[in-house]
């Protein structure tokens, strides 16, 4: 992630304590490889699993997960000036609940859409986008329905040239517990 810029330019730095799994029919993201555009149009299915921290504190069965997917590189990465560009946020409970000694697994479905996923789509001769998908948990541990604000508007997550799912998450009190990201481009180059 520090390779590929999104840390610090998207989120700051932080240490995982989960794993994010992001599948299409025909497609996975696997930490920065190349998906072509026409695979990832639907909206793709979400599991966790146990990082590299402490994954404990979030197997519980009634932790509400948020997850984002924003693209920093709008309309190109030379020229970010819709940046970010927020394609998705949905929050939900996990569908398989797992037990805190085992937390093998954590399915995500039935999501609530609080921005309905929007396909990828970079404009021709603008090079490789990142996607950037980002899982956020409660800063403070609660179990509680969040009440999340649904951003302005898609470009800049309504908060100005520059600012994104840092600000969001931040002003809606989550922090980042695992990350995922691909690369794609419009086939007009």
């Amino acid at each position: 992630m520090m390779h590929a810029e999104i840390i610090p330019t998207v989120i700051d730095d932080f240490q995982p304590s989960l794993a994010l799994d992001v599948e299409w029919d025909k497609a996975e993201a696997s930490l920065g490889n190349t998906l072509k555009v026409k695979k990832v149009q639907d909206q793709p299915d979400f599991s966790l699993r146990p990082g590299h921290a402490d994954a404990s504190s979030h197997c519980r069965s009634n932790m509400t997960f948020v997850i984002t997917l924003t693209d920093p590189d709008a309309p190109s990465r030379d020229d970010p000036k819709w940046a970010e560009m927020c394609h998705f946020i949905a929050a939900g409970l996990p569908l398989s609940p797992s037990d805190s000694d085992s937390c093998s697994e954590i399915r995500l479905g039935g999501l609530e859409d609080i921005m309905p996923y929007k396909a990828p789509g970079p404009p021709p001769k603008t090079g490789k986008h990142r996607y950037v998908f980002l899982v956020f948990v409660p800063r403070n541990g609660t179990a509680d329905r969040l009440h999340l604000s649904k951003p302005a508007d898609r470009q800049h997550w309504g908060f100005g040239e520059g600012h994104g799912v840092r600000d969001w998450a931040d002003e809606n009190g989550l922090w980042p517990v695992a990350a995922n990201f691909f690369y794609a481009k419009n086939k007009k180059q």
